[in-house]
């Protein structure tokens, strides 16, 4: 693991005069639940797909609950994979999520809801006034495809129509998840919004926001960038590109990660990287008062110029009101 001053990251913070990136007030509890999926997309850092079977146990999800319980600070928990509705406790932990009045995210795929079992899905998540996050990284069949497999953008378009009919994107709150298919940065997050809405309009589609995230240079999106040769240019692109109006919101700074297996992390993406909470492993069940992560300092490595670069990068788009194409 490397220290939160052992890398580049880290001496650029100080030569801006920015010092250690340190933990604020945790208000989000984000949970992946398991790296189970139906798809197997090309830039996914979790590397989830349909042959992963690590999933979160009853007991862990318990100790979920009733961590949020005991934390009102935690306003949020924020659920995500794989494609978290695979895990059998998802709905368990939708229901004590909302039943101790947080906000609960469903970071959903779309395609999922078409998968046996699933079948009232998008009803439950209605019912229970879960916010769903929906990945869509184009409004275009040919690069969703390209990114995510055969036929995904159009399940895609089934899955938004149900989800409208039931409410989202008038009244429920749905969200839109864009990423850049190669390596470049996301394009002005407002000005995509535009375009989104315009185009996905004329489809009879509703949405909420567009939140654009930027490919992390690790696990399945590294591996492509080195078979293509673009390795360097795209961390080069990431640093030259190196924003510290974005510091000040980085979701590591109030987000508590927590895998499947009830270990600790800063972020999602440490958590791909296993760069643990506190520079030590700890988990859920050794945590019962998220007011003393307060202040640690944040695991950061040559990854964390993805989200600092540009507009920014977080699990909540963009972070700053600028932007590189």
């Amino acid at each position: 693991m490397k220290s939160p001053e052992g890398n580049a990251f880290g001496a650029v913070l100080r030569e801006r005069g920015l010092g250690v990136l340190r933990r604020q007030r945790t208000t989000t509890l984000q949970v992946n639940v398991g790296k189970r999926c139906d798809l197997a997309c090309h830039h996914c850092h979790v590397e989830s797909g349909p042959k992963r079977s690590e999933a979160m146990d009853e007991g862990l999800a318990a100790r979920v609950l009733a961590v949020l319980a005991a934390n009102p600070v935690l306003d949020t928990l924020d659920l995500t994979g794989g494609a978290p509705e695979l895990n059998p406790h998802f709905r368990m932990l939708v229901r004590g999520g909302r039943a101790l009045g947080r906000r609960v995210i469903d970071r959903c795929n779309l395609t999922v809801l078409f998968e046996p079992g699933q079948e009232d899905t998008a009803e439950f998540l209605a019912a229970e006034g879960v916010d769903v996050v929906a990945s869509l990284p184009c409004y275009t069949p040919d690069n969703v495809d390209a990114q995510r497999g055969k036929r995904v953008y159009e399940r895609s378009l089934a899955a938004l129509r149900r989800l409208n009919a039931l409410g989202y994107g008038g009244g429920l709150r749905l969200d839109l998840v864009y990423n850049p298919l190669g390596a470049t940065l996301p394009p002005p997050q407002a000005n995509l919004e535009l375009d989104y809405r315009r185009e996905l309009g004329v489809l009879g589609v509703r949405f909420d926001r567009l939140l654009t995230i930027t490919n992390m240079p690790i696990k399945r999106f590294a591996r492509d960038l080195a078979r293509r040769g673009e390795s360097a240019a795209y961390q080069s692109l990431l640093v030259n590109h190196f924003n510290p109006d974005t510091v000040d919101a980085l979701m590591c700074r109030s987000t508590l990660s927590v895998a499947y297996d009830g270990q600790l992390y800063d972020c999602d993406f440490n958590q791909a990287l296993e760069l643990p909470l506190g520079g030590r492993r700890t988990t859920l069940f050794e945590v019962d008062d998220v007011e003393t992560l307060a202040a640690l300092p944040i695991a950061t490595a040559s990854h964390c110029f993805g989200c600092t670069a540009g507009a920014g990068s977080s699990c909540g788009g963009a972070l700053a009101g600028i932007g590189e194409a």
